[in-house]
């Protein structure tokens, strides 16, 4: 009986976090400290002709103007140590500033102020004249998509089956293309840097996903061993995916520190988020479906194109989970990328699948009306029992349960099938529904614990949280398995001195760090097991490790409890004041034999104003299948966060850029909008749970993306059932309605 999992629990970082306890990036001290605030260009594309730092230079306060022409070069060299390369591994082409007089992109920065006070470098930033050779750029996506082409990395996707020729026979089929425009991540803190350099060691505090990752791309930049660099991230304020690779400022600022021997901090002021950490693409996608009048699919053909820079190649995989979702025995699905003069894309939450998801689930909204068949009913008729792709089983897919519960709390039996055809007063109201999906991943992850005569225990990995809770989920995990309470339990992550785990993206920390956790508490039972099967007299003699358990002080048969001895007197004997135990989880081999994904159906109310155009989310049921709970609390949390997400992508979010200048028009927080609480009314999530033996230990699936994936179309769904209007350009404005 679980003590601590699936009980809600309350975040062990909450009195930090609301205390200002919580150390975020910028907030780190060292003596000395200098500041450096970031010119940005003003072209697209071209050279920097000349650069006049001269009246800035003269400004109070300022050490040093760092540009083009007087930074050292910085790698990517091989660092000393190459560690082993894993599989979400290439190599670094990231952009890296003031490196050449060549402007790649418009707010590109092209200058750093380093000054005594932030104010001063600020100020002085604004005094540094630069012109430039500009030359012809293209920052429309829309002008390129011709120049399409598939991304270098693995080949290009074959079709299953013959889509072409079923497609021409389909009794019924429709054809549609749907856009989204470049978005931005926008989370509550700006990226910051602060570099302390003694000799040649470097320590790093950084906003990061993954210190690893920062640590090996310092190391490359200034050609030192891995070794010699710490990167220290204990607390990130969102991230979103917009740290998951190393941004330009960690080098920027460590190169600035190791010039003018002093520590140094760089903050991004919200603007200069806009081109410092990447964007989710502008993705054009053609989806054609062709179906029996049964609604039974028999073709599908869903195309994407997205932008990337013109120095580094970038693909978030729009189409991949399209081959995954109906049973379908024709399929093509590719993905191209364009070049635009632009800073290269990232991901950004639920990357990929949220952008495909939108317009796969749109087609299949809009090849219902055509059958003439319920939304919901045209997606159980296509349920795939097993995986269309690989015909591998499901290690557990619990979807038809959270379409059926979804339908009924949501009371969608009630629904009209009629555009226009239900109404609040004067207002439209349309019902929507969408399918998600996720992979249920799992990376190599390695944990230490330290386990204590005195009932403590300290956990440490290098992993990152970036707000799901990961603090607190772990903190459970430990103190389930190693029989304590949640507050005799310390964990650290977010410093890449503690043991290597992936980046915090792709909803797979709790199925790969939790494992290692859990693998790390049953070592420190084995250990125990074995000093107590040392005297003759123990009550376990003979158990074996799997029969035994820790739980209150003491090490005892699951399955006979009065079988027991107390561990701090075991400890005592051996004379061990602790042990500590390091373990590697990986995913198993049984794995290779399923296809592991996380599922969920979203139903959505809409109201609209028919004079105005407005759009209002009036209520939200969202039922999530993603393998076991750990905490109900911070997974509900997970869950509403994706829907308000999802609805701010739906019906707000887009970075407008003026192709003239190819420059963002609107990078700040007044102009770029996301929801906020007048936007936000009834949400509910409910979770199936699976028990999922296969997908890892803990049967744990991610849920972080999930809860956004099918959100934007179900939306699109419903405005289109309140109005009559499809709109698959997002986000779904008034003007686009009126």
């Amino acid at each position: 009986m679980a003590r601590y999992i699936g009980k809600e629990i309350n975040r062990v970082d909450g009195v930090a976090k609301v205390t200002g306890r919580a150390k975020y990036a910028a907030e780190f001290r060292a003596p000395n400290l200098a500041y450096g605030f970031i010119v940005l260009g003003t072209v697209a594309k071209g050279t920097i002709k000349s650069i006049d730092t001269r009246d800035a230079e003269a400004a109070a306060g300022v050490i040093r103007i760092f540009t083009h022409l007087n930074a050292p070069k910085l790698g990517p060299k091989a660092s000393h140590e190459q560690a082993p390369p894993r599989a979400t591994e290439e190599q670094d082409k990231s952009f890296r500033a003031l490196q050449s007089d060549r402007i790649f992109f418009n707010m590109q920065p092209v200058a750093l102020v380093v000054a005594e006070t932030y104010e001063q470098a600020r100020y002085a930033a604004r005094l540094v004249k630069v012109s430039y050779n500009a030359e012809k750029h293209t920052t429309d996506t829309e002008a390129v998509r011709d120049r399409g082409r598939f991304p270098s990395q693995g080949p290009p996707p074959k079709p299953r089956g013959n889509p072409e020729e079923a497609m021409k026979i389909a009794p019924v089929k429709i054809e549609a293309e749907y856009r989204i425009p470049i978005e931005h991540h926008n989370p509550m803190e700006p990226h910051a840097a602060v570099a302390v350099w003694q000799g040649d060691r470097l320590t790093m505090f950084d906003k990061s996903q993954e210190v690893y990752n920062v640590r090996k791309h310092l190391a490359s930049s200034f050609n030192i061993p891995e070794a010699n660099v710490q990167v220290i991230s204990p607390y990130v304020g969102g991230a979103f995916g917009s740290s998951l690779r190393p941004n330009y400022y960690p080098a920027l600022t460590a190169m600035a520190a190791r010039e003018v021997r002093r520590p140094v901090k760089i903050v991004y002021t919200r603007t200069q988020m806009f081109t410092g950490h990447g964007h989710r693409p502008y993705t054009i996608q053609k989806v054609a479906l062709g179906a029996e009048r049964s609604g039974k699919l028999t073709a599908m053909v869903h195309e994407a194109l997205h932008n990337t820079s013109t120095f580094e190649e970038f693909s978030d995989n729009t189409t991949g989970f399209t081959r995954q979702v109906y049973a379908c025995p024709n399929l093509y699905a590719p993905q191209r990328i364009t070049n635009t003069d632009l800073s290269t894309p990232t991901w950004m939450r639920a990357p990929g699948a949220v952008s495909g998801m939108f317009a796969l689930e749109s087609a299949m909204d809009e090849l219902a009306y055509a059958l003439k068949i319920d939304p919901l009913e045209l997606r159980l008729i296509n349920y795939a029992e097993k995986d269309p792709e690989s015909g591998k089983p499901f290690s557990s897919k619990a979807l038809r349960e959270c379409y059926r519960l979804g339908a009924e709390k949501f009371g969608w039996k009630d629904r009209k099938f009629e555009p226009r055809s239900m109404r609040d007063g004067r207002l439209l109201v349309g019902w929507g529904t969408a399918t998600g999906i996720w992979g249920a991943f799992q990376m190599p992850a390695t944990a230490r614990i330290t386990f204590k005569a005195n009932g403590t225990a300290h956990v440490a990995s290098a992993t990152s949280d970036i707000g799901p809770g990961t603090y607190t989920v772990i903190t459970i995990i430990a103190a389930e398995y190693l029989g304590l309470k949640p507050e005799q339990v310390e964990f650290e992550l977010g410093d890449s001195n503690f043991p290597r785990a992936p980046a915090q993206g792709g909803s797979w920390t709790t199925a790969s760090v939790g494992s290692a956790v859990h693998g790390a508490a049953l070592a420190i039972t084995a250990r125990l097991l074995e000093f107590a099967n040392r005297d003759a007299n123990s009550p376990l003699r003979g158990a074996a490790a799997a029969d035994v358990e820790m739980l209150d002080g003491r090490l005892q048969l699951k399955n006979d409890t009065a079988r027991f001895v107390n561990t701090a007197e075991l400890m005592k004997r051996n004379g061990l004041g602790e042990i500590t135990e390091t373990f590697e989880a990986k995913p198993s081999q049984e794995r290779r034999n399923y296809a592991t994904l996380a599922h969920g159906a979203q139903f959505i109310e809409v109201k609209v104003d028919p004079d105005i155009g407005q759009v209002r989310v009036t209520r939200a049921i969202e039922v999530t299948a993603c393998g076991r709970i750990i905490n109900p609390k911070a997974s509900h949390s997970q869950e509403i966060g994706g829907v308000v997400w999802g609805i701010g992508m739906a019906l707000q979010e887009a970075t407008e850029i003026d192709h003239r200048f190819g420059r963002i028009m609107n990078p700040n927080l007044q102009h770029y909008h996301v929801p906020v609480h007048a936007d936000v009314h009834m949400i509910e999530t409910i979770f199936v749970e699976e028990d999922d033996t296969v997908v890892n230990p803990l049967g744990v699936k991610g849920m972080g993306e999930l809860g956004m994936v099918g959100i934007p179309a179900a939306i699109a769904n419903a405005v289109f059932h309140a109005t009559g209007k499809r709109i698959r350009d997002l986000p779904i404005t008034p003007d686009k309605l009126l």
